[in-house]
């Protein structure tokens, strides 16, 4: 393949998944204006724990996507896959923004909301295996690090498009009252426009020559077992360590973005537009740190990256978060955001990548794809809601240990597992 071909289907994938993530998250950073929209009267946390169950509902569905989705990508393409996973996330970003509230059609609303998160969540579940499979087979050796880093930036991406959106609407075009009315309602409208334009672009995308070479290669009894559970139950040593390594980075990294806005407002008492501002200005610099430090594990591996994330995060989780309760200008609340960010980069930028060498072709999505999924699914998709639990206990700090128990223990996994640039399967792919 040409580098210029290359090059424009690892766009094409990457814009796919911007518009997907934009989608997931115009989800949590809106939840604060639909959620008496779609529940019950009641106090304010009340209701945002209730759009967390929701939140955390829609990533009980990633499992199940990864595993359907991976399966699909593992058998009939990479490529077929993420159009289908851009398809059902249109679908959901529809539903949630024409459900009438919960004045009008009663208990429907919250129901519908959840049907629109589950299959949302199985949009999701199957995007990430499938294109951290796509981005990774379709990079050079040299460059595997740098290039599937652009999975994050366009994962960022798509939240700050969404917070983008929000700061727009709140500053500009409309009036809070407005947002709580009706406003909310149309980043959803957005997302499945653009949802339908990544389709499009998708379908010009390249099949990976992994995959292809897979095809070739494999006779029709071995073609039958490709992305089943059974092709990978083979590879359990693989299997754990995604599920080991994914565990405090999935964590973190949802504590400092999705949960980071609301924490803001609820814990430090900042008004919500700072926050808004706040969140979108560290997540841009966190943007941009993805393909350096995914550069950077090209040139010294994946294992220490990882293992100096597992190291500063267990170290300064809890002092960062317990700052972070008592800041007193947006300053100080920017940089403690960013150094938490920065981080959690050492995790984000090359978790797709370490995970897609650790699998051979025939069932590398599905690899990927579903104990990440179950994983993000125990640890990511809860985070909102147990930061909240704990708030509402009273003992908000206990979740500052629980993050970093939750880092410490992946610590281990990175000080146990090899490197994997050097022994990447993708590079024992089928010639």
């Amino acid at each position: 393949m040409t580098p210029a071909r290359r090059l424009r289907s690892i766009i094409a994938g990457s814009i796919g998944n911007l518009v997907e993530w934009y989608d997931w998250y115009a989800y949590a950073a809106f939840s604060l204006y639909f959620a008496q929209a779609f529940f019950p009267a009641g106090d304010p946390t009340s209701q945002l724990l209730r759009t967390a169950a929701v939140f955390a509902v829609g990533f009980l569905m990633r499992p199940l996507g990864g595993w359907l989705l991976g399966r699909y990508a593992d058998r009939h393409g990479r490529r077929r896959a993420l159009m289908l996973s851009v398809l059902m996330m249109c679908t959901g970003s529809l539903i949630i923004a024409l459900t009438p509230g919960y004045a009008t059609i009663g208990i429907a609303a919250p129901v519908l909301l959840v049907v629109s998160r589950l299959l949302q969540g199985l949009s999701v579940g199957g995007e990430y295996g499938a294109s951290a499979t796509y981005l990774s087979e379709m990079a050079t050796r040299e460059h595997r690090g740098f290039w599937s880093s652009f999975q994050y930036v366009t994962l960022v991406g798509g939240h700050l498009i969404a917070l983008g959106v929000l700061i727009a609407l709140q500053r500009i075009f409309l009036t809070d009252a407005q947002l709580y009315a009706w406003g909310w309602r149309i980043p959803f409208l957005i997302g499945a426009l653009a949802a339908v334009t990544a389709l499009w672009l998708r379908r010009g995308m390249h099949e990976t020559q992994a995959f292809m070479r897979s095809e070739d290669a494999a006779d029709a009894p071995a073609q039958q077992r490709q992305g089943s559970l059974r092709a990978l139950a083979r590879h359990p040593r693989a299997v754990l360590t995604v599920v080991g390594l994914t565990m405090g980075g999935t964590l973190a990294f949802y504590t400092y973005t999705t949960y980071m806005h609301k924490f803001l407002v609820n814990s430090a008492g900042l008004d919500a537009h700072t926050a808004s501002v706040l969140n979108a200005s560290t997540l841009f610099v966190y943007m941009l740190l993805q393909p350096l430090v995914g550069a950077l594990s090209d040139r010294i591996g994946r294992r220490p990256v990882l293992i100096a994330f597992g190291v500063l995060g267990t170290l300064l989780t809890v002092p960062i978060l317990t700052q972070l309760e008592d800041v007193r200008t947006a300053a100080q609340a920017f940089w403690l955001i960013l150094a938490a960010l920065t981080v959690v980069s050492f995790y984000t930028a090359i978790n797709a990548v370490v995970k897609a060498e650790l699998f051979p072709v025939e069932v590398r999505a599905l690899g990927v794809g579903l104990p990440y999924a179950l994983t993000v699914a125990l640890f990511g998709g809860t985070a909102e809601y147990i930061a909240l639990w704990f708030k509402d206990a009273g003992l908000e700090r206990g979740f500052y240990w629980y993050v970093t128990a939750c880092i410490a223990c992946s610590l281990l996994v990175y000080l146990w597992m090899p490197d994997t640039r050097r022994i990447s399967a993708i590079d024992r792919d089928p010639v």
